[in-house]
């Protein structure tokens, strides 16, 4: 499953109503995570400059109805700072994300809420997938399983958003919000490689976090200034 798909049930109740830990900043994370996927996927570069710029260096199709759709959209922004790019809601994957996992099975097409004009639920039909991905998410944060990439970006991405503690509660075994972000913060300092195309890919993955991470800062900062 891609990063993206996989982030997308932790964003989500088994009813299919989205987690509303997540709810405020769920487009940046989902953004974030199909840029990673495109990265992975050899078709996007983000360069190591101090405002990093995505690059589409193959519009080739990936196979993936997903990534298709993300490439296309991505492809006439390519050479724009990833900062703006995670923050455009015409990036959000979600809609190919629901039809990807309804296609699998995973997910189902329900109804909308609010007399039919609230957003669609897709409840779950297939719980495996899930459990599957906490398991291995339980074993990454206690130490007992070697973290992959995708488990790095969906921890890290999860914590940008704020939502890691509310959403992991099990996972992380009776760590508090403070001890599940450095736990976090350790693994992704730990994320490289140890070759220079492992490393690339890492400093990728890490820069779009990072821009992630602002993104989600930039409306309490609003909020906070018009407040004051």
């Amino acid at each position: 499953m891609l990063v993206t798909e996989e982030l997308h049930l932790l964003l989500i109740r088994p009813d299919g109503r989205g987690e509303i830990a997540a709810s405020t900043y769920r487009a940046y994370g989902e953004v974030a995570a199909v840029i990673v996927d495109l990265v992975l996927h050899g078709r996007v570069t983000v360069t190591t400059e101090k405002h990093p710029l995505v690059h589409v260096i193959s519009s080739a199709s990936t196979g993936h109805p997903v990534l298709d759709a993300a490439l296309q959209q991505l492809a006439p922004l390519s050479g724009q700072r990833l900062s703006s790019l995670v923050s455009k809601s015409a990036l959000d994957p979600r809609d190919h994300v629901v039809d990807s996992l309804i296609a699998q099975g995973i997910l189902l097409r329900g109804e909308r809420g609010f007399f039919g004009m609230g957003a669609l639920r897709t409840p779950e039909a297939d719980a495996t997938p899930e459990t599957v991905l906490r398991r291995r998410l339980a074993e990454v944060l206690s130490g007992a399983g070697a973290p992959s990439q995708a488990d790095l970006t969906i921890l890290a991405i999860l914590q940008s958003m704020q939502a890691a503690h509310s959403l992991l509660r099990e996972e992380s075994a009776g760590m508090s919000a403070r001890q599940l972000k450095k736990r976090i913060e350790q693994l992704s300092v730990h994320s490289g490689a140890g070759d220079a195309a492992g490393d690339a890919v890492a400093a990728a993955v890490n820069a779009v976090i990072a821009a992630a991470m602002t993104a989600t800062m930039i409306p309490v900062m609003v909020a906070a200034t018009m407040t004051s």
